[in-house]
C-alpha cells in the first residue's frame, strides 16, 4: 500500500509537471491547489516557456548559452544574437521560427506548447497520466472501487471522466485533482462567454 501511495504521489509531482510543461513550479502548485492565475499574454507565455526550455536544455547538456544559441542559429538559419535573445526570453519569435523551435526542443503539442494558457498546458500533461492510471486500474484482477468514485460518477462532463479514471489516488490527491479540473472547466466556461 505504501509503495502505491509513493508511486501515485509521484504522478502529481509539481517539479516534474513543471519540467514537462515549461511552467514555473509555483504556477503548477497553484493550479493543483485550484487557484486562479493572473492573466498573461501569449507573448509572455511564449517568452517564458522558451526561457524555461532553454535553461533546462543548458542544465541537462552542461552547455553555455553561446552553445545553445549557435545550435539554434545553424538549425533555423537565424543570427546567434537573435537566438540568444529568444533563449533568454527577451525576444518573441515569429510563428515560422516558433515552429522551428518546436522541432529543435522536440516538444509535444506543436506551437500550442508555447502559447496555451497555463491550465491548458497542465491539462495536456495530466491527460496521459489519468489515462495510464485508468489502464493500470483496469489491468488489476480485482480492483476495488474507491469510495470517492461514487461522488465522481455524479458528473457527466470531462471532470467526471477524469475523476473516475483517478479513482485509486489517495483522497488528498483526488481532491487536488478535482479542484484543478474544476478550475480548468471554469476557465473554459469564462472563455466561451467572451
Amino acid at each position: 500500500m505504501q509503495e502505491r501511495d509513493l508511486e501515485q504521489s509521484h504522478l502529481l509531482n509539481p517539479r516534474e509537471l513543471a519540467a514537462k510543461t515549461a511552467l514555473p513550479e509555483h504556477t503548477v502548485r497553484a493550479l493543483l491547489r485550484g487557484s486562479t492565475l493572473p492573466a498573461d499574454t501569449v507573448n509572455e507565455r511564449v517568452r517564458a516557456r522558451l526561457k524555461a526550455l532553454s535553461d533546462a536544455h543548458l542544465a541537462r547538456h552542461g552547455q553555455r548559452m553561446s552553445d545553445l544559441a549557435g545550435s539554434i542559429s545553424r538549425k533555423l538559419g537565424v543570427s546567434g544574437v537573435w537566438a540568444r535573445q529568444v533563449c533568454s526570453g527577451d525576444k518573441m519569435p515569429s510563428v515560422e521560427l516558433l515552429h522551428g523551435l518546436v522541432d529543435f526542443f522536440q516538444v509535444e503539442g506543436g506551437e500550442a506548447f508555447f502559447t496555451a494558457p497555463a491550465p491548458e498546458a497542465l491539462s495536456r500533461v495530466l491527460q496521459p497520466v489519468l489515462a495510464a492510471q485508468q489502464q493500470e486500474v483496469g489491468d488489476r484482477p480485482h480492483a476495488t472501487v474507491d469510495p470517492l468514485t461514487a461522488v465522481s460518477e455524479q458528473f457527466d462532463d470531462v471532470r467526471g471522466i477524469a475523476l473516475r479514471q483517478a479513482q485509486n489516488l489517495p483522497e488528498e490527491r483526488w481532491n487536488v485533482l478535482n479542484a484543478t479540473l474544476k478550475a480548468l472547466l471554469e476557465l473554459d466556461e469564462n472563455e466561451g462567454d467572451q
